[in-house]
């Protein structure tokens, strides 16, 4: 009973996260489709089916982190990306980007995150080239299974080349774009419940904003070609729902303090210079990566700065 009570504590953070994820979801299908669901429900099982093929040898649970990634997997995708490319993409992403370093709470990088890297490389064309817009008519998407009006851009591609995309439709959602990253309003309303609760650390997402929109607004402010609007550039694409819901996880961050500021500043300027100088339309994914990758190291050097002072 002891180990029940203390399996169930460690997982309260991922079933608060999934909770924060539920109208991001449900808005989603709202926008795209029945189709959305059922990505969901597939990336979801095999995600399970990847983890529970470790864990089962090493006589361990499989972990409610598991549908986290899951969930956050597949809200980062395109509505109609195959759904074979999707099962490869998280099946990657959990046993590269969890399993291998010895499954929950050893992982270096985020799960969700090293497979959409995966496919993202993989298959450029399908991630970055194929948008669609929400579902017209009076039921919107729970009247039809897909979205079928073709767009050639999202949000942040056209802030990027210069043109203008109204701030209701940043915030509301109805635009082109990930399945779970349109709505600006119920992405933050979810990050919010997150750090209310402490399922997010309130230094991360501080620093991510501030590191992001200082960085936007001395590359906007300095005339820079392909520099949008700071607050429009925070509210287009995947840049609030990355913050939030992939800079916060507690296993692949940093636990000391004083790196949590650094980490969120690093994240948040990361990714404001790779969407403004790559030819990637927005630098969230990568830069959450490449801060993964850092925050161990990071983590070393401030308790050994602490301990020399003591």
């Amino acid at each position: 009973m002891a180990f029940l009570a203390k399996y169930v504590r460690k997982q309260l953070p991922m079933t608060r996260v999934l909770l924060a994820l539920l109208p991001i979801a449900l808005s989603s299908i709202t926008f795209f489709g029945w189709r959305v669901l059922l990505l969901l429900v597939v990336v979801n099982a095999a995600a399970f089916a990847a983890e529970y093929a470790f864990t089962r040898r090493w006589k361990q649970p499989a972990s409610a982190a598991v549908f986290v990634s899951g969930s956050l997997f597949a809200l980062s995708l395109p509505p109609l990306l195959p759904v074979w490319m999707a099962v490869v993409g998280i099946v990657f992403g959990i046993v590269f980007g969890k399993m291998v370093f010895g499954g929950f709470g050893k992982n270096i990088f985020n799960p969700a995150l090293t497979g959409r890297a995966f496919i993202y490389v993989s298959f450029g064309r399908h991630m970055t080239g194929e948008w669609y817009q929400p579902v017209d008519g009076a039921l919107g998407g729970p009247g039809a299974y897909a979205a079928d009006a073709v767009t050639q851009a999202t949000p942040c591609m056209m802030l990027k080349t210069g043109e203008a995309v109204p701030m209701l439709h940043l915030l509301l959602g109805n635009t082109s774009g990930v399945i779970g990253g349109t709505s600006a309003i119920l992405v933050l309303l979810g990050g919010l419940y997150l750090v209310w609760k402490k399922a997010a650390n309130h230094r991360i997402v501080v620093g991510c904003l501030g590191g992001y929109l200082v960085t936007q607004t001395i590359l906007w402010a300095a005339g820079f070609a392909g520099v949008a609007r700071p607050l429009h550039a925070l509210l287009a694409g995947s840049v609030l729902f990355g913050i939030f819901f992939y800079a916060t996880d507690p296993v692949s961050g940093p636990t000391t303090q004083q790196g949590r500021w650094i980490y969120g500043v690093f994240i948040g300027m990361m990714s404001s210079l790779i969407t403004v100088f790559s030819a990637w339309p927005e630098g969230t994914m990568f830069a959450i990566l490449l801060a993964n990758m850092f925050a161990p190291i990071m983590d070393h050097a401030i308790k050994a700065i602490q301990a020399k002072k003591k």
